[in-house]
């Protein structure tokens, strides 16, 4: 028989080997039976307890493992009680990975969680000030949770600020990130409403973890297109949904400056087709687009400019500079388009606009202010330019405050370096009433006749400074309207200096001498002096004084300017001082419309000559008007004293 022999366990060992087998049979049970869906119950009631906030979990897995991968399929959590909808966010899968051993150290590490077409609703409250819906989070101590990673498929976040108008609805997903490990970025793309004007965006933004850390500055890239304007934004913000802080470069482009006016609140006049890159940045209740620069139209735009909220109404501050400015592209701040012909900026309503006007009879501007802009905001803009492109018109540089107060614009001062003197104005126009109520001062000084005409003949033949006084006041919600009511005094006066002989002659007051000149060359004639005095009542300006005076021709003027019709009515009476056989002595009526003036020899006003020699004695220019031009010495003429016959 062999030594070795089958011994039978004891009593105490088939016990033991009961209980092995017993165990075994209970954890193939457990592990075939079990269902982690029991513990959802007491997941959502912690959530529930944590946020105020109903969860509901459909499905619940768990792959256990040194990193445990938690799986929870249709997710449901509740929205705020005032919110739109009742769920804020959904999903139909959300997976966590959770490393095991640090929980043992009370730290939480979830490398990576992904969502699989989660749909997100940011919504701010219905009073301003109060947190939005995304504010559910009870504060607690502990340390909070690490998180590294998270990828998203097919998701959608949307954004909704009733108080606001704006509404944004976006598809996003997760796009390859820059190293294995790092965080995916965030791809977008959707549309929406901002303040009411639809608008498409695209771009990206770093991993929406990153918005754990408040202080962390958040990257994005954005573009975004509301109807013709288009802006790129690029840089950080620090607690984005909060939007307090910015810190972005921003490009901005569009087809007229006006239609920012839905998007961001504030009032701008009509423009030429635009664009600007400058650094956009926040500060709570205050915006800054800083060291800006850009075109608008032809003309070169930099500077900076500050937008504050925190008050009644918005509050814009702004210093600007143009090198080079194209006078045209100002037109908008009179209800007018820009030129339009050859290379000339203008968008495409600007061009229709434009085609109509040039149709229309008159030359002033009709279009009327909006009101309600000018109600909107306040603001205190200093704008210079260093020099003016302007083909018709000899204007040097521009210096312009302008500054809006609850409805009160004041230009203060307008002024422009113009042919080698200036002008400077101050305007006021108080939009508080139905009808804008304007004033208008300004004054003339050393304004230099020969730069007055393009023509460098012409101009060699002129010279002398003209300087004058301008006070008109009107009512109405246009430029048409605001000086068809005008009243006020009109005065501009001429001291010593020169005119052409043809220049002279070309006027139409000696016919046989301009064909003279014309091919045989010209010669300087004195000019003693020249003004005109007009009294301005309900639109008509009234020639009060109307005289100029020259070695060879002594005029006479009077007559009216019709500003509410556009009509002009002006008698001129020449008094030739050469013999000429030929020279046409008759005066010369100026009629016809601005946008079509007439001049032509009256010879029904001719019987008049004796009347008119014995006022010549009486005709002398205002004070006030004689005191800001220079009066030159000579037998003709003596600009303080009577005209002789």
């Amino acid at each position: 028989m062999s030594r070795w022999r089958l011994r039978r366990p004891g009593k105490r060992g088939q016990h033991w080997l009961i209980a092995a087998v017993a165990v075994l049979i209970a954890l193939i049970v457990l592990i075939v039976l079990w269902d982690w869906n029991w513990f959802k119950a007491p997941l959502e009631r912690a959530v529930q307890a944590r946020t105020g906030r109903a969860l509901h979990i459909g499905n619940l897995d768990v792959d256990l493992g040194r990193t445990t991968t938690v799986r929870a399929d249709a997710i449901r959590f509740a929205n705020a009680s005032w919110a739109t909808q009742p769920q804020m966010a959904t999903a139909d899968r959300v997976e966590l990975d959770i490393r095991i051993w640090p929980l043992l150290r009370g730290s939480v590490q979830i490398p990576e969680i992904r969502l699989s077409r989660p749909d997100v609703l940011l919504q701010t409250a219905a009073r301003k000030g109060d947190p939005g819906n995304w504010n559910f989070l009870a504060s607690g101590g502990g340390n909070p949770p690490q998180l590294q990673r998270l990828r998203i498929s097919d998701g959608r976040l949307q954004f909704l600020d009733e108080l606001g108008r704006t509404h944004i609805d976006l598809d996003v997903r997760s796009g390859n990130p820059r190293q294995a490990d790092a965080a995916p970025p965030l791809l977008i793309q959707g549309k929406g409403r901002w303040r009411g004007a639809a608008f498409t965006l695209k771009g990206g933004t770093e991993s929406p973890l990153e918005l754990s850390n408040s202080e962390h500055p958040f990257r994005i890239h954005l573009d975004a297109r509301a109807g013709p304007t288009h802006a790129i934004a690029s840089g950080s913000l620090t607690n984005p949904f909060q939007f307090q802080v910015f810190d972005l470069q921003f490009q901005l482009s569009g087809q007229d400056l006006e239609d920012l006016y839905p998007l961001i609140g504030i009032a701008i006049p009509s423009s030429p087709p635009y664009r600007l890159d400058g650094q956009l940045k926040r500060d709570h209740e205050r915006w800054r687009y800083e060291k800006f620069n850009g075109r608008v139209g032809d003309s070169d735009l930099a500077g900076d400019v500050e937008i504050d909220v925190a008050g009644e109404r918005p509050r814009l501050t702004a210093n600007l500079l143009s090198k080079r400015l194209d006078f045209d592209d100002l037109a908008g701040f009179i209800g007018a388009p820009p030129k339009t012909g050859g290379e000339e900026s203008a968008n495409a309503e600007q061009k229709a606009q434009a085609a109509q006007l040039a149709a229309k009879p008159t030359v002033l501007p009709d279009k009327p202010y909006n009101l309600t802009k000018l109600r909107a905001m306040d603001a205190d803009v200093r704008w210079k330019a260093q020099h003016i492109n302007a083909p018709t018109l000899p204007l040097d540089d521009m210096d312009a405050h302008l500054l809006l107060d609850n409805g009160v614009l004041r230009l203060e001062p307008l002024n422009f370096g113009v042919a080698g003197g200036d002008i400077r104005s101050t305007i006021r126009m108080d939009a508080r009433r139905p009808q804008i109520s304007t004033t208008l001062t300004a004054s003339l000084r050393r304004i230099q006749l020969g730069q007055l005409f393009p023509d460098a003949k012409l101009a060699e033949q002129a010279s002398g400074g003209i300087s004058g006084d301008i006070r008109l006041s009107g009512n109405g919600n246009s430029i048409a309207a605001m000086l068809g009511s005008s009243n006020g005094d009109v005065a501009l006066g001429m001291g010593r200096g020169h005119i052409g002989n043809l220049l002279m002659e070309l006027a139409g007051l000696d016919v046989a001498e301009s064909l003279k000149f014309l091919f045989t060359g010209d010669k300087q004639i004195p000019l003693r002096c020249a003004f005109g005095d007009f009294g301005v009542r309900n639109g008509r300006m009234q020639s009060r004084a109307l005289a100029f005076d020259t070695t060879d021709t002594l005029v006479v003027g009077e007559g009216s300017i019709n500003l509410k019709q556009e009509q002009l009515d002006l008698l001129l009476r020449p008094r030739p001082k050469d013999v000429s056989i030929l020279a046409l002595r008759s005066p010369l009526r100026i009629g016809g419309s601005f946008k079509d003036p007439s001049f032509r020899p009256d010879f029904k006003a001719l019987g008049l000559r004796g009347a008119i020699a014995l006022t010549l004695a009486s005709i002398t220019p205002p004070a006030a008007l004689l005191a800001t031009i220079e009066t030159g010495p000579g037998k003709d003429a003596d600009c303080g004293g009577r005209y002789a016959r």
